[in-house]
């Protein structure tokens, strides 16, 4: 039995869980079939792993705030013919505890014990902290 892992990816363009959220509507609303993916030039080495339940961890602005689970592996042909890797997710985004996050390239692993857990049921639909309050009370280890 293979054990999982996640991911873990800037989210480039969004300041905010709405902007993701509302980006991948807007995709579903000019093509139905459209399922939330991010392209990649990189292949992860890990497939079993990510497929057996991992998840991509979304960081805004220096701070994990949100998780799409990961559902399929798929290439993607480039313009250029080169074969690309298409992480395909399923269209729940569900909202995580706050854990900063360095600046850097590409995706990385994350282990399931480093993740941050996922927000308690009723919190799902809170009002988002302003990014620098959750930011700063996720630094001291508040959130």
């Amino acid at each position: 039995m293979s054990s999982t892992i996640n991911l873990v990816k800037l989210c480039v363009g969004a300041d905010a869980i709405e902007d993701l959220a509302d980006w991948q509507a807007s995709r579903k609303l000019l093509d139905p079939a459209y399922r939330p993916r991010h392209v990649t030039r990189m292949w992860p080495k890990r497939r079993d792993e990510i497929l057996n339940g991992g998840s991509l961890y979304w960081v805004f602005k220096g701070v994990i705030l949100a998780r799409q689970r990961i559902i399929d592996l798929e290439e993607v042909p480039g313009e250029d013919g080169i074969l690309r890797c298409g992480i395909v997710f399923d269209p729940q985004i569900i909202r995580t505890r706050a854990a900063p996050r360095r600046p850097f390239q590409g995706w990385r692993y994350l282990k399931p014990e480093d993740a941050p857990a996922d927000l308690p049921p009723g919190r799902s639909a809170d009002t988002a902290l302003p990014p620098e309050l959750d930011r700063a009370l996720a630094e001291i280890g508040v959130l």
